[in-house]
């Protein structure tokens, strides 16, 4: 006698024969006990567009895989469920079915139960954010992070999920600090090639905005050297590229030009034009950071008046500068008021990108001329000592 679960898909090869193949194919799968087989068959077949609409992922998990879902691997079912919860229209009928597909996880009692859950759970929490309730998705954020902690081998898309929810919710919050540095995190567990176009063009933009706003952001190399960035070129938003290739080699002139053309794309970005002090700051303090680095080690005491040229501030405000530098541990060194200088003795390491990498080529080939010189003077002067 044929089961509940084959009479489903019996009923729907019948009623949606565009789909017949995948149905029987499915059928048979799951009649030879082919769970790993029927896995992978069903990740296909949700993928599909055509099943994505109405409550056909619905009725396919409450009619089919209800029958043999702890039989599968269960970090795929919780992949499953994630997406079929997606299908819900009312986010608590989701949440509800999400919690019961928690409890049969739990009754499995399996070795590696964390990691399904915590997927499900970030599920969860990105609904809870959805409708507002900041104060659950943190806590199941906080829950979250104390699991992940405490599990090893975890596979990416748990972290992925994690890092995700995480960084919406600091987005909700404008923390553009914390969105900055969990949707890294994200990419860093996500290949870029399985995201689509307009995910990669707004995560690319959102991930710009906050690293010029995010607090003691001063390094942009990481960002501008990830694919994801190229996502902005050709559209209509190029001009944040720009403008962060602009802040991380210090460019203020480059910057001030931008700002310029791009004025009324610049005023349509609310948080832009409210912190247009602080970028200012932060453009000048890259300015001096690239103004250090441009230098040899041997000529690290700046006079402040050189500063102020490149920055176009008053000697006040570059010490202004230099103190925000120094207490942000950016730069370590000493301010000489007497003289007008500033001794640097150590620079934040930064993610450098090529101009930069070249800059460097070029003052080490110096350097080994240096030594070079050096070992044929010791050279010519003690020839005894070479002979012997």
């Amino acid at each position: 006698m044929a089961s509940g679960a084959l009479q489903y898909l019996e009923s729907q090869q019948n009623s949606r024969p565009e789909l017949a193949e995948w149905y029987a194919a499915l059928a048979d799968l799951y009649q030879r006990k082919l769970w790993h087989q029927l896995t992978l068959k069903l990740d296909q077949f949700i993928a599909l567009a055509v099943v994505q609409a109405g409550d056909v992922l619905i009725q396919l998990y409450n009619n089919f895989i209800t029958d043999f879902e702890t039989k599968i691997n269960l970090l795929k079912l919780a992949h499953f469920a994630v997406i079929v919860s997606r299908q819900y229209s009312e986010t608590e009928a989701a949440i509800s079915y999400l919690e019961s597909v928690i409890e049969k996880l739990r009754a499995t009692r399996e070795m590696r139960i964390e990691e399904p859950i915590l997927y499900v759970k970030m599920q969860i929490a990105s609904f809870n954010l959805e409708k507002g309730n900041q104060k659950e998705c943190k806590k199941l954020l906080d829950d979250g992070k104390t699991m992940l902690d405490s599990m090893t081998d975890v596979d990416p898309s748990v972290h992925a999920s994690f890092y995700w929810i995480s960084s919406q919710y600091h987005k909700s919050r404008q923390e553009f600090a914390e969105f900055y540095k969990n949707a890294l995190l994200y990419l860093a567990y996500t290949t870029v090639e399985s995201l689509s176009d307009s995910f990669k063009l707004d995560l690319a933009f959102d991930l710009s905005l906050s690293a010029l706003l995010g607090d003691n952001i001063y390094n942009f190399g990481e960002l501008l050297a990830h694919p994801i960035i190229n996502s902005l070129l050709g559209t209509k938003v190029e001009w944040l590229y720009h403008i962060l290739q602009a802040f991380n080699t210090g460019d203020l002139v480059r910057y001030q030009h931008l700002c310029h053309v791009h004025n009324a794309a610049l005023n349509a970005q609310p948080a832009l034009v409210a912190n247009e002090k602080k970028l200012l700051e932060k453009i000048n303090i890259l300015c001096l950071m690239e103004i250090i680095f441009s230098r040899p080690s041997e000529d690290r005491t700046i006079p402040l008046s050189v500063i102020a040229e490149r920055t176009k501030l008053s000697i006040e405000d570059v010490e202004y500068l230099l103190m925000k530098s120094l207490s942000v541990h950016l730069i370590e060194g000493i301010i000489d008021q007497v003289e007008g200088t500033v001794y640097v003795s150590w620079v934040q390491p930064r993610v450098l990108g090529i101009p930069q990498v070249k800059s460097l080529r070029d003052r080490l080939d110096v350097w080994l001329g240096k030594v070079h010189s050096a070992l044929l003077s010791v050279e010519a002067e003690t020839p005894d000592l070479v002979a012997s």
